[in-house]
């Protein structure tokens, strides 16, 4: 069964940067995605940033656009959400998710990814 572990999180100014890792163990599949997202108290979670393993391509919602980078370590099995330009409205529980997929479009919807992992909560203050 495969597993995912966030770290990374943590408080921090507005305009400020943190980076997310999501350590992905158990996945035996070359061609998956993996997404970012997050939940703020009394919301919905929501996608932010989407990756596929087999080329690379990336998905960002508008929100994060410009601001946000998704990346990954093929070696390492680590998925990165670069993140800068930090706003009060980023901070959430954000949470690595995966789902197997023999062709791309990671798209960040939270109903089409099957695992995730526990969480790393981010704080951004004014």
């Amino acid at each position: 069964q495969g597993q995912l572990v966030e770290s990374g999180g943590g408080s921090v100014q507005a305009g400020g940067s943190l980076r997310l890792s999501c350590a992905a163990s158990g996945f035996t599949s070359s061609r998956n995605c993996f997404g970012w997202f997050r939940q703020a108290p009394g919301k919905q979670r929501e996608g932010v940033a989407g990756i596929y393993t087999a080329d690379g391509n990336t998905y960002y919602v508008d929100s994060v656009k410009g601001r946000f980078t998704i990346s990954q370590d093929v070696a390492k099995n680590t998925v990165y959400l670069q993140m800068n330009s930090l706003k009060p409205e980023d901070t959430a529980m954000y949470y690595c998710a995966t789902a197997q997929r023999p062709y791309g479009d990671c798209w960040p919807n939270p109903r089409r990814y099957n695992y995730w992992g526990q969480g790393t909560q981010v704080t951004v203050s004014s």
